[in-house]
């Protein structure tokens, strides 16, 4: 490993660990569940994810657990991360490539959407506007995600989108860094939000023109360094209520 290198996974650690305490913060943790992941190599295959069954609120940098995707042996030892976190996330690095980093979990507004017979996020507002054919629908659940198959099934459904809805399951999100995934992430559930409560109320979503829709999602692409403020204002929310979590 570089010097460069050395340097780029320890500031990954401290990003994945914020994203890790803040998305708990959000109260989309379930359990002991759920993964996120950053490759440290060039070729992706080399990545960071959380240890096994330990809670988000108390993940610090230093507690990250550093695997390789081409590595068979990596489920015998000590450290091995849950069964479905090497599922999911080995195929993740291997197959995709804008997958530096890889945020799954099971959101509740996000959760319940993917629950629909119909999980489209479709554009009501500005925010659901931002996912309009930008996002991959993954509709084969096979279970519980501990199987090889499951893991690389999910890969291919991404193509070259930054998240994936995975109908009875959850979502997944990607970025070339932890920011962009995690701002994805927020507003991936922010606007499952806003469409379980249209639903809620009985009446006919007033759907965007496809035109407006797509122009809308375009200008999203204008404020880009927005989700690179954003998480920083939040890791600064961190800073000053948790700095434990950069150790």
């Amino acid at each position: 490993m570089t010097a460069l290198e050395t340097m780029d996974e320890t500031q990954l650690r401290i990003d994945l660990a914020a994203a890790l305490r803040l998305s708990c913060r959000e109260g989309w943790h379930e359990g002991v569940a759920n993964h996120f992941s950053a490759a440290v190599s060039a070729d992706g295959k080399r990545f960071l994810i959380n240890p096994r069954w330990m809670h988000w609120s108390r993940v610090r940098a230093s507690d990250l657990v550093l695997c390789d995707a081409e590595d068979a042996t990596t489920m015998d030892r000590a450290d091995a991360p849950d069964p479905s976190a090497w599922s999911i996330h080995s195929a993740l690095h291997r197959e995709v490539p804008q997958a530096r980093v890889a945020l799954h979990l099971h959101p509740p507004h996000a959760t319940a959407l993917a629950a629909l017979k119909d999980p489209t996020i479709h554009p009501i507002d500005q925010v659901t506007a931002r996912w309009y054919k930008r996002i991959a629908y993954d509709l084969s659940f096979g279970g519980i995600a501990s199987e090889a198959e499951e893991g690389a099934r999910i890969a291919r459904s991404v193509g070259t989108h930054q998240a994936v809805m995975m109908q009875n399951h959850g979502v997944t999100t990607f970025g070339a860094t932890v920011a962009e995934a995690w701002d994805a992430l927020y507003h991936l559930e922010r606007a499952a939000r806003t469409l379980v409560l249209a639903y809620s109320t009985g009446q006919s979503l007033a759907i965007l023109p496809d035109a407006l829709a797509e122009a809308t999602a375009a200008e999203w692409q204008t404020y880009k360094q927005a989700e690179l403020a954003h998480f920083a204002e939040m890791k600064r929310l961190l800073e000053r209520d948790a700095p434990d979590y950069k150790d």
